[in-house]
């Protein structure tokens, strides 16, 4: 039996809808993403944590979800251990679903998970909304009601982060993996995690690389490493304080960094530069960013709310990419040292792997 549910907006609009998830009202940042495919990488990925989705494809669920696998101690179909999205709001769910790899359905995915959703609303004119008006507060509400949350209010990263550390092997016999190929030893990677999705371990292990996996407010400083690499993750990156103090350090020992989305504000943020959130953010899996000095565009995927204020950094740093859209920053690096990070997601999943390219840069800079 379907319920009937609502999305409730902060300046008082009402959107009706059917529930097809979790039976029970919640509250958060309500935010859009154009992507067509990829909803079960989308919905596991951290960043997207205290956050209400909308996807603007009209039409979801319809290949299912499929069941778990692990390789080298990662989850290869979803990019952490359950949903992270507060709740899924959609225009037409597909009660049927038709896939090799399904293991189950988006409804009882989301109900095993205990996440609400709704289908049935006008995602074109609730994006139109929040284009027009900005990200906003949002709530589902399915029986009894509940007040609005601001998320970015919280250290959502100590929410998604790990607990403790955990070590990844290289994959031996990789055909990305030219270090094992040439006999040479394993770099030693330290990947902060601020709400890390899982195919950043995978990217770096297939390249032959040992990763070591620390907590966000791990002082990775008193380890061996030969490379520094920092996650995305949700929320405001002015919250991540030990992270960015801690990055801060790093900067100068000199090792090479390579951060990715949260970790390109938090790099910024130690290089003593500033960030500011978005007026709606970049959510989907076709953002074009140009890399400067060249004329080459990827294409991209991306899942963030805030971003670096160039301006803010000294003569020593130098934009790295931009996207041709708004002109807003997507990436920095040093010009003298091996420093440098990007606003979107280079690993991909869902989208392009245009530029997971960006993986064989870092381990050129980190070396044999």
């Amino acid at each position: 039996m379907w319920v009937d549910g609502k999305l409730v907006l902060s300046d008082g609009t009402e959107f009706r809808g059917i529930s097809f998830g979790a039976e029970h009202s919640i509250a958060g940042e309500v935010v859009f993403n154009t992507g067509m495919v990829g909803y079960p990488e989308a919905m596991t990925d951290p960043s997207y944590k205290g956050q209400i989705l909308a996807l603007t494809y009209p039409l979801i669920g319809n290949y299912g979800v499929p069941a778990p696998k692990e390789e080298n101690g990662i989850d290869v179909n979803f990019e952490s251990g359950g949903i992270r999205i507060s709740a899924l709001i959609v225009s037409e769910y597909s009660q049927h679903y038709s896939h090799w790899n399904a293991g189950r359905s988006l409804s009882d995915w989301l109900k095993g998970e205990g996440v609400p959703a709704l289908y049935g609303i006008d995602t074109r004119r609730l994006t139109k909304m929040l284009r027009e008006k900005g990200a906003m507060l949002g709530k589902v509400v399915i029986g009894k009601d509940v007040e609005f949350y601001d998320p970015n209010a919280d250290d959502l990263v100590a929410q998604v982060s790990i607990g403790k550390p955990v070590r990844y092997a290289p994959v031996e016999g990789h055909p990305l993996n030219a270090i094992g190929k040439s006999g040479g030893k394993s770099p030693r990677i330290i990947l902060v995690d601020c709400g890390m999705k899982n195919n950043m371990v995978t990217c770096l292990t297939q390249r032959g690389a040992t990763v070591l996996r620390v907590p966000y407010d791990y002082d990775f400083t008193k380890e061996q490493y030969d490379g520094l690499f920092i996650s995305n993750g949700p929320g405001d990156p002015k919250m991540c304080t030990k992270a960015i103090a801690h990055t801060k350090k790093a900067l100068e020992v000199g090792k090479p960094i390579f951060g990715v989305c949260l970790g390109n504000q938090i790099l910024a943020l130690a290089a003593g530069g500033d960030t500011y959130k978005l007026k709606y953010g970049h959510r989907s899996q076709n953002q074009p960013c140009i890399q400067q000095g060249t004329k080459r565009c990827f294409i991209t995927t991306q899942n963030h709310g805030f971003a670096v204020d160039m301006k803010s950094l000294d003569g020593q740093w130098e934009e790295y990419f931009i996207n041709a859209n708004d002109g807003t920053n997507e990436g920095i690096r040093h010009r003298t040292k091996p420093f440098r990070s990007v606003q979107f997601h280079p690993e991909a999943r869902p989208g392009p792997v245009d530029a997971e390219i960006l993986f064989d840069d870092f381990m050129r800079m980190v070396g044999p």
